[in-house]
């Protein structure tokens, strides 16, 4: 028997991630609050007992002119993808749900793994003059599960989004990203797990007087004047500052930890800061930002350890460094970031991805070629 989808409230959306482990920060409600271009919409899962048994936040984008809409669910929906029933039972009442609000495509990105790169198994991709990309390198293991998901997806009529660029980046959320594990480890284990440069640098940027402190949202202005430096340096378009202000205040305002801003200080000098995320057991390292100034110090290795240990005292199960590159060609400019990330202990994780189900194929077909074009 499929299940009930309807609209849920935000204490109801927010009640059923609070007993789980984790979910996305982007499947929270106060994340609708931080994309004002869509309209956001919290639903629920309800089995014959009227249980609430899954959870997602629905961003619609309109089409211009006309009342139709792209419905996306970023890094989610929060149900059972491991259930044998999982099309029929989750995805078909959710899609006659979405088609019913107007929506002529769906998006979504299943929170499940697929497969994983130990941090030496990288380290030997990184190094292997034959590895052009990480998805070529012989993974350390394969989830069990994963494969069975997306060919039933496939099968009933949902596509997979190909990573996209050069660099492993798709226009979406990331599929591949870089995380630490935390659970049953202790502060010195995770500090055993860097590797010698990580632990150098942090010698050096303690015995150089680097102070790393957290900020509130009167010190935004700050990070945002290194965010700017970093985007022309990094070769990306930054975010505007009231982006970073909207999401410092609909984060904090549903959970105070569910945003952190740290920064890096030196003789009264501000060199590096970053947003922290936090959702039940997961922790994301989000944006950073950084000046070329006084580089020598190491305000980044000292910023991230202490955002580190922060993440491990909240209950941390998992430390995220977000996206990595998929390319493991030395003349990417991204290959030094995943050299950072992996440097930390991390693990690269490949996620099955974005999906899309056009429900209206002319409409979704029209949004591809408007896509393509931007």
């Amino acid at each position: 028997m499929s299940l009930l989808l309807r609209p849920i409230t935000r204490d109801e959306h927010l009640a059923f991630v609070a007993a789980r482990p984790s979910a996305s920060h982007m499947q929270v409600p106060s994340w609708g609050d931080v994309k004002p271009d869509w309209r956001a919409e919290s639903v629920g899962w309800f089995d014959g007992e009227g249980r609430m048994v899954g959870a997602g936040l629905v961003l619609y984008r309109p089409l211009p002119k006309l009342k139709r809409y792209l419905a996306y669910l970023p890094e989610g929906p929060l149900i059972d993808w491991h259930a044998p029933d999982l099309v029929e039972r989750w995805l078909e009442p959710m899609l006659a749900y979405l088609k019913g609000q107007g929506a002529f495509s769906v998006k979504m990105g299943p929170p499940v793994v697929a497969r994983r790169w130990n941090t030496e198994a990288v380290k030997a991709a990184i190094a292997d003059p034959a590895a052009r990309r990480l998805r070529d390198a012989e993974p350390t293991s394969y989830e069990p599960g994963a494969q069975d998901i997306a060919d039933r997806l496939r099968r009933s009529g949902w596509r997979q989004t190909e990573p996209g660029g050069e660099d492993g980046f798709a226009a979406g959320q990331p599929r591949y990203v870089c995380q630490v594990p935390f659970a049953g480890r202790t502060p010195d284990d995770i500090h055993r797990g860097l590797n010698q440069q990580w632990r150098r640098n942090i010698k050096k940027a303690e015995k150089a007087g680097v102070k790393v402190v957290q900020g509130g949202y009167e010190d935004l202005p700050v990070f945002y004047g290194l965010y700017v430096e970093t985007a022309e340096r990094d070769r990306f378009i930054p975010r505007p500052l009231h982006y970073f202000q909207r999401m410092f205040t609909a984060l904090t305002a549903e959970h105070p930890d569910r945003m952190r801003l740290y920064l890096a200080h030196h003789d009264g000098d501000t060199l590096a800061a970053a947003t922290m995320l936090t959702v039940g057991e997961h922790v994301w390292y989000s944006y950073g930002a950084s000046t070329s100034r006084k580089r020598e110090v190491q305000p980044n290795n000292a910023m991230q350890w202490r955002m580190m240990t922060d993440a491990h005292e909240l209950g941390a199960a998992v430390y995220d460094f977000r996206g990595i590159t998929d390319t493991l060609e030395e003349s990417n400019h991204l290959l030094g970031l995943l050299r950072f990330k992996v440097g930390a202990g991390g693990e690269a994780i490949e996620y099955l991805g974005e999906w899309d189900f056009p429900l209206n194929r002319m409409l979704h077909k029209a949004l591809d070629l408007y896509m393509a074009r931007r």
